[in-house]
């Protein structure tokens, strides 16, 4: 018979600041690895589930960098002493947060401890994260983050099994006694599951047969998660060659770079893209849960072009076939491509707040089956995270059946829907006071209306302002309301200037503007995307006055 375990009651006082963002708490390492830090957080959630919490079955993973063997330990410790009936723990820790998702919802899970930062950077001196997914597999929704954050602004004890070792190297259950009450910690493998919803979903002997007939890929994994994944699915089930993946191997600090897919921090697969030996390129960042698309000679797939292209073709894609499309979404501030795709597609759309758990309450009630944002997030309805893996697939698909380059099938769809030219300029570590002053300063004019009906002009281009407002967003399926989203300049032409602050920072703030003009004119539509928008930018950053309150010349990356 095992030993019984003792649980320890631990005194312990409100750390400042322990409040969600769009998708967890995020801090450097080092606020994590105080006394009592991660304890509280973690004892907060579970506290948060209420009576849902004694014999709760819950799911753990990460995405692999620094911390995340040690807190996963710690989570183990907690849960147990807090009642958890069982755990599914990734090996090592590391599972992707698509994968997660899946993992919950596949399991009937009641939620699950995500360990991420997702693109921000990794290392002892960098970035740390701890989110909390619900039953549904998606991210905890504003009511359950207030709930967290206010329990620990008052939290005076957390409870602890000190003695519990678990070894998560290897997979296989490992059961306890806690006090007398069974626990059970299984550890998995963490792409089978994952694997076998892809296979469902898409048709792998199509996509095989594609890739065996000369297509070739390049799959940046930049030292997140996201290597067991590529390997398993594009090389040992697709036939892609060994070098397709590169940077593959999960690692702790991603190499030292900062896993974001984006032009700039993926500039090496950019390089080894313009070469023109590869016919699609991907990049995903540190948890797995975005993407960047590539075609030939590192042509840029915009994420807003990417989600229309994928929502004008899903009916290459078995999962569509069999259970239908019922609506597309996307967060506010990515291009209104997709838009023009529900129009003539007879399909209802959504435009929603910055952040994924908006898409599932749409999803869980029946009404979306696919949906994206402008910060390389894409995905579906077959789990509630955005999914990079998942969207290169789709892509797959999508190529497997046009046989054209990716520039091809972007060209072909501007020609029918015209394009969204969209950009998005981020302002990271910025003083946040100032930065907050902007915001205020742009809400009282917004407040007063006088810029509409302006007229501002830029190298011989000119644009009346029609509309300023905050985004606000009420729910259409439980009615709750998500306010000041997000500053928003509508012009006559259909432009739009975005600002809003970032929500997925860990230092600092991070601000991002981002420009929308619409061009049906097929004689422009393949014009360099900032040299289109360059007039508008030059109205956005005088509207802004973001020089005078960033104190910055240039943004930190420009998409």
């Amino acid at each position: 018979m095992a030993k019984s375990l003792k649980i320890a009651t631990c005194s312990t006082s409100p750390f400042e600041g322990q409040k969600p963002g769009t998708s967890g708490l995020r801090k450097k390492v080092k606020i994590f690895k105080q006394d009592n830090y991660t304890e509280n957080f973690v004892q907060c959630i579970l506290t948060a589930m209420g009576d849902k919490l004694k014999g709760s079955y819950l799911a753990v993973g990460g995405d692999g960098r620094y911390y995340v063997k040690e807190a996963v330990q710690k989570i183990i410790k907690i849960c147990a002493a807090n009642k958890v009936k069982k755990l599914i723990v990734a090996q090592n820790g590391i599972m992707s947060t698509p994968a997660v998702s899946c993992l919950i919802r596949k399991k009937g899970c009641d939620g699950g401890i995500i360990l991420t930062a997702s693109h921000n950077p990794g290392g002892e001196t960098e970035d740390f994260g701890i989110k909390f997914n619900i039953s549904n597999g998606g991210p905890a929704p504003d009511g359950c983050t207030n709930s967290i954050y206010k329990l620990s602004t008052e939290i005076k004890e957390y409870y602890i099994c000190p003695e519990l070792e678990c070894d998560i190297s290897k997979i296989g259950i490992n059961d306890y006694l806690i006090e007398n009450e069974p626990f059970r910690v299984e550890v998995v493998d963490s792409v089978d599951d994952y694997l076998l919803l892809m296979k469902e979903i898409f048709d792998f002997p199509v996509l095989k047969s594609h890739i065996s007939g000369g297509f070739k890929l390049l799959i940046n994994c930049m030292h997140g998660v996201t290597g067991p994944y590529a390997k398993r699915i594009f090389i040992d089930e697709l036939g892609a060659e060994v070098n397709s993946v590169v940077n593959g191997a999960p690692l702790e600090d991603f190499g030292g770079h900062h896993p974001d897919p984006n032009l700039t921090y993926a500039a090496d697969l950019v390089n080894a893209m313009k070469v023109g030996d590869f016919d699609l390129g991907a990049a995903f960042d540190g948890d797995g849960d975005r993407n960047m698309i590539l075609g030939k000679k590192a042509f840029f797939v915009c994420p807003s072009d990417s989600l229309a292209v994928l929502a004008n073709n899903l009916e290459c894609i078995p999962y569509f076939k069999k259970s239908g499309v019922k609506g597309y979404a996307r967060s506010m501030p990515t291009a209104g491509a997709v838009d023009r795709v529900a129009e003539v597609t007879g399909k209802k759309i959504y435009e929603t707040p910055t952040g994924w758990k908006y898409f599932g309450n749409l999803m869980d009630a029946g009404m979306l089956s696919l949906c994206g944002e402008e910060s390389f997030g894409t995905g579906s309805d077959h789990i509630r995270e955005k999914d990079g893996i998942w969207a290169v697939l789709a892509w797959l698909s999508v190529l497997a059946k046009e046989k054209l380059s990716v520039e091809d099938i972007l060209t072909k769809h501007w020609k029918k829907f015209g394009r969204n030219f969209f950009t998005r300029y981020d302002y990271e570590n910025c003083d946040a006071e100032p930065c907050n002053n902007m915001v205020v300063e742009l809400d009282a004019i917004m407040q007063s209306q006088t810029l509409v009906n302006k007229s501002f002009s830029s190298l011989n281009k000119s644009y009346v302002v029609s509309k300023m407002d905050n985004f606000e967003y009420t729910d259409p399926v439980d009615k709750s309301v998500a306010s000041k989203q997000g500053i928003r300049i509508l012009f006559d032409d259909g432009s739009r200037i975005v600002l809003r602050l970032s929500g997925t920072g860990s230092s600092g703030a991070t601000v991002r503007l981002y420009i929308d003009s619409y061009e049906k004119d097929e004689a422009k539509i393949k014009q360099p995307a900032q040299e289109v928008l360059k007039p508008l930018i030059n109205i956005a950053l005088e509207i802004t006055k973001m020089k005078e309150f960033t104190g910055r010349d240039a943004p930190t990356v420009i998409t």
